[in-house]
């Protein structure tokens, strides 16, 4: 089954929520809907991004997989962007 991560870009949290909550909030999401390979957090460009891989059988699953974890994360933390990527080979490319 084909691998697949969704970058968010983690804008202001909201009240009462830790910068430590967000990426297993994240992460859960996405278990709720499939089985979460990894996680990790990155700064990209002076931006804090939670990283969660994932399995989908396609880029349609793989986009609303991504969907629900920013749906999900709308009363914890204001999320800027989401983007998907699927694993070909040795890269990630974009999905749409």
């Amino acid at each position: 089954m084909p691998s697949y991560r969704v970058t968010l870009a983690v804008g202001a949290l909201a009240a009462g929520t830790s910068p430590d909550a967000v990426l297993p909030e994240a992460a859960r999401l996405v278990a709720e809907l499939t089985v979460v390979e990894a996680k990790d957090v990155q700064l990209l460009r002076g931006v804090p991004c939670a990283v969660v891989r994932y399995e989908a059988p396609s880029d349609d699953v793989a986009e609303a997989v991504a969907e629900h974890a920013v749906d999900g994360l709308t009363g914890v933390v204001e999320v800027r962007s989401a983007v998907v990527t699927r694993r070909d080979g040795p890269r990630w490319t974009r999905v749409r």
